[in-house]
């Protein structure tokens, strides 16, 4: 079920080679009656058994995926810690079209799936991400105790995407409480790209604090249920639009990440960049352009762990009072970040990464 030895050369480079080093431990699972072909990376166990989600996508390549998963996986540690889990960071990635797997033959995976990450004795503890859902970890969880995500039918917790936006609401108030000196979004000009899971509820808290919402998607259906219910909410033509329009507070990047690249940093208009998406930098260096250009940015691993609060939490019996405040603190993390970047002469991401890193080694050493 855990064999290395008949995957493609270049995989095995990407795993040995990359410069996203450190892990622990990297998986390459198959199950030839499934069809299953997946790699289970744990970068971190300092703090506890490793959490992330399971991707499932068509990669160009099994380089691809091992790559995408040792980045995936150093991602979650450092969110883990900064969000103050017990838990380190892992994530899987299933490679092939989700899509091209219904019905029993993506049940059958996804239990193959199952046996591979029990296989590791609860060291990675698995939950949804992109191509994967509720329903999903539903299946998973037959085979496997060490899942989370699961639906509420099933002793879950379901839909995470509601302490996201609020974790991110937290993090923009963190942001206008820095820069302006209070927390409200009252009278804040905001646009927010992407209205989808996440976008849609974080619309409805900025709202709610009387902030000036924009908008982009590009789903109309999703535009469309938030002007239907809000037709005070304005609409941008696209992103491009949106980043450039005059007088924005905040930009909010609530869909695909590298959002924040040498194409939009230089013609932002907004002060602060608080998100949803994640890694919204789309190459090292990226938060040097922002500070330089006096933009706040409000690292995405960190306002975004709502959702992953919310997954852990699951694993004790889930209590949605316990998570949101868990997630409120959020934004206190975020100040501690600007504090700390303010007293390093560095920017929010090189801050909350010692942060991160700090704790995770003082874990480490105990």
């Amino acid at each position: 079920m855990t064999d290395v030895t008949g995957e493609p050369v270049d995989a095995l480079h990407t795993l040995f080679h990359s410069d996203q080093g450190g892990h622990e431990q990297v998986v390459l699972c198959q199950d030839r009656a499934s069809g299953l072909k997946a790699v289970i990376a744990i970068h971190s166990t300092a703090l506890g058994p490793a959490l992330g989600g399971t991707r499932f996508y068509p990669y160009a390549s099994e380089q691809a995926a091992v790559a995408d998963a040792l980045n995936l996986a150093r991602g979650m540690s450092y969110k883990n810690a900064l969000a103050g889990l017990g838990h380190g960071g892992g994530k899987a990635v299933i490679i092939g079209d989700p899509e091209a797997f219904e019905g029993d033959r993506r049940t059958e995976l996804l239990l193959a799936y199952g046996r591979a990450v029990a296989s590791l004795g609860g060291r990675y503890v698995t939950a949804c991400d992109v191509g994967t859902y509720v329903a999903d970890m539903d299946v998973v969880a037959r085979e496997c105790r060490w899942t989370t995500g699961r639906s509420p039918e099933n002793g879950g917790a379901g839909d995470s995407s509601v302490l996201t936006a609020f974790g991110v609401f937290q993090g923009m108030r963190a942001s206008a409480q820095h820069l302006w000196g209070d927390p409200t979004l009252r009278g804040r000009k905001v646009g927010v790209a992407g209205v989808g899971k996440v976008g849609h509820h974080l619309v409805e808290h900025l709202l709610a604090d009387g902030a000036e919402v924009t908008i982009t998607d590009v789903r109309e259906e999703s535009v469309r249920r938030i002007t239907e219910k809000h037709p005070g909410v304005a609409v941008a033509s696209d992103t491009e639009a949106l980043i450039r329009t005059e007088g924005l507070d905040i930009y909010a990047p609530c869909a695909l990440g590298g959002a924040l690249n040498d194409d939009t940093v230089p013609v932002l208009t907004a002060s602060v960049v608080c998100g949803a998406a994640n890694n919204q930098l789309a190459h090292p260096g990226v938060e040097k352009d922002l500070a330089d250009r006096s933009i706040l940015y409000a690292p995405d691993y960190v306002v975004n762990a709502g959702g992953v609060i919310q997954v852990a939490d699951e694993l004790h019996g889930f209590d949605f009072d316990r998570c949101r405040g868990k997630a409120a603190k959020i934004f206190d993390t975020t100040l501690a970040i600007f504090a700390r970047a303010k007293s390093d002469g560095i920017p929010p991401a090189a801050a909350a990464d010692r942060i991160a890193e700090q704790r995770m080694a003082d874990a480490a050493r105990r």
